[in-house]
């Protein structure tokens, strides 16, 4: 039966404005549907797994002060007294032993020695006359942008165990790593890169390895991706030569259809669908990561500001410029490490902290403070996080009468913190007059992460992701956000 339409000479029932009108909202339907699969809004109300992007782009709980954030990991363990925590009362007593009243561990059967004051001088920087030592003097130039912690505390005196609990808030292995809570709660704004990005001493890694970027009991999407600063940024990343990228792109189409359709006879294949998206995501990288670690494309000027090209501080000035590429690029968390392998490979100074400290600053010094700076003059600071630190510090006293080396410190180090949301030139907590123990506003390594997650717009105790029945967090609902530091 013909419509009332049809009769007036509408062949297909509508008017040409209705039918205009329709076929305009048909395309705004289909960009919404891409939007909406894009936030992971289908994923969160389909009762099995769908194939949408975990690492899309999320909102946090409030919003952020720090768009992506660099962790400057110093592996080994720095001495607090010798680099931000100056202590005259050390020089005072110098040559008499730790008084009885103190109560710690020595680990590793290492000798106690005498108390011993700082190997290089002190002097203030910037307009606030922040104290830094001559370990660090172009790093002092930028106090006034610093916010020193000197107060912190971890539960672990050997390294691989307090290595896993800086990156993932407790000492034991199979956790999630920080950058991965981070890649999980925030997702990457760039779809051709990873959200979490960790980068190596050419030395080794550290002593606990991988578990320290591990996703843990999360999908492996959140895992730290290991970029290299030269070459191929990761390994394996390129092709077979004799495959170009459209016959690529097509075996990629067809396994897609294939492990879809598996997907779709197991509803709740969550690890499925995150394994599709990372074969999704190592294709785009193909393209945009040699891209992103390709120096060439800054100028003579700015390599030299990081100390590119010469020693000691070609290395680890490479990997500063290439934390700040990748996040100017849209990545979330970029780790580098400094120190690798064991012992005088790393911050870990039993033989001489003169020795030790003196190479290790020499490699960092000048690439940190050109770090700050670029991020500065390019408007980045105000949204990247800036972190430096190590596992634990350094004991006050020496490993032995006339040692010039000092054992692990878990009971009170120093970190800072610098950028979105820090409030610039100023010093966090104290230690007791020796340097030997936190004592005043004391810092765990939980209210570290607390307040990360906070300046990354999410609250610690809600940001959490389900296990074996739990609702696991970061930081194990423990830890407060450092107030005192925030701008």
């Amino acid at each position: 039966m013909l419509t009332s339409r049809q009769k007036l000479g509408y062949p297909c029932g509508q008017t040409r404005r209705e039918f205009v009108w329709e076929m305009g909202g048909g395309f705004t339907g289909v960009a919404l549907t891409s939007l909406l699969a894009g936030s992971g809004f289908f994923a969160k109300h389909a009762g099995g797994a769908v194939l949408s992007d975990p690492l899309a782009p999320k909102a946090g709980h409030f919003p952020a002060k720090a768009k992506a954030c660099i962790f400057l990991m110093m592996n080994g363990g720095p001495s607090q007294v010798d680099t931000f925590d100056y202590k005259p009362e050390l020089q005072k007593h110098a040559g008499k032993a730790l008084p009885p009243d103190k109560n710690y561990i020595n680990s590793g059967g290492r000798r106690v020695g005498f108390l011993t004051p700082n190997w290089r001088e002190f002097h203030p920087g910037g307009q606030s006359g922040l104290l830094i030592s001559d370990y660090f003097p172009r790093l002092r130039a930028h106090a006034d942008k610093l916010a020193v912690i000197r107060s912190c505390h971890a539960d672990s005196h050997a390294h691989g165990s307090a290595l896993v609990q800086m990156n993932t808030g407790m000492p034991l292995i199979g956790r999630p790593s920080l950058g991965s809570w981070v890649s999980y709660g925030l997702g990457s704004e760039n779809d051709s890169l990873p959200a979490h990005v960790v980068i190596l001493d050419k030395r080794g890694g550290p002593i606990s390895g991988q578990p320290n970027w591990s996703s843990g009991f999360m999908p492996a999407t959140y895992q730290g991706t290991l970029f290299r600063p030269t070459g191929s940024p990761v390994l394996d990343l390129a092709g077979p030569g004799h495959l170009d990228r459209g016959g690529q792109r097509n075996q990629l189409d067809l396994l897609g259809e294939l492990n879809a359709v598996h997907l779709a006879e197991r509803p709740g294949g969550s690890e499925l669908a995150a394994r599709i998206q990372t074969y999704e995501l190592a294709y785009r990288m193909q393209a945009e990561a040699p891209q992103a670690v390709d120096l060439d494309e800054e100028s003579v000027e700015m390599k030299e500001a990081y100390g590119v090209g010469k020693r000691p501080t070609d290395e680890f000035g490479r990997n500063c410029l290439v934390a700040r590429r990748l996040v100017e690029r849209g990545v979330r968390f970029v780790q580098l490490y400094s120190g690798g392998g064991h012992l005088e490979e790393t911050w870990d100074a039993h033989e001489s902290i003169e020795k030790n400290h003196g190479q290790h600053g020499a490699e960092i010094d000048q690439p940190i403070a050109a770090l700050l700076g670029d991020l500065e003059q390019r408007g980045l600071l105000d949204e990247t996080l800036v972190i430096w630190g190590g596992e634990f510090g350094r004991m006050p006293f020496s490993e032995g009468k006339g040692a010039p080396g000092r054992n692990h410190n878990p009971y009170g180090f120093s970190m800072w913190m610098a950028g979105a949301g820090i409030k610039g030139g100023i010093s966090y907590g104290e230690t007791d007059e020796f340097g030997f123990e936190a004592a005043v506003d004391r810092v765990h390594v939980h209210d570290i992460h607390a307040t990360i997650l906070h300046l990354m717009g999410m609250d610690h105790e809600l940001l959490t992701y389900f296990h074996q029945g739990r609702k696991e967090s970061l930081t194990d609902v423990h830890g407060k956000v450092i107030e005192g530091i925030l701008s």
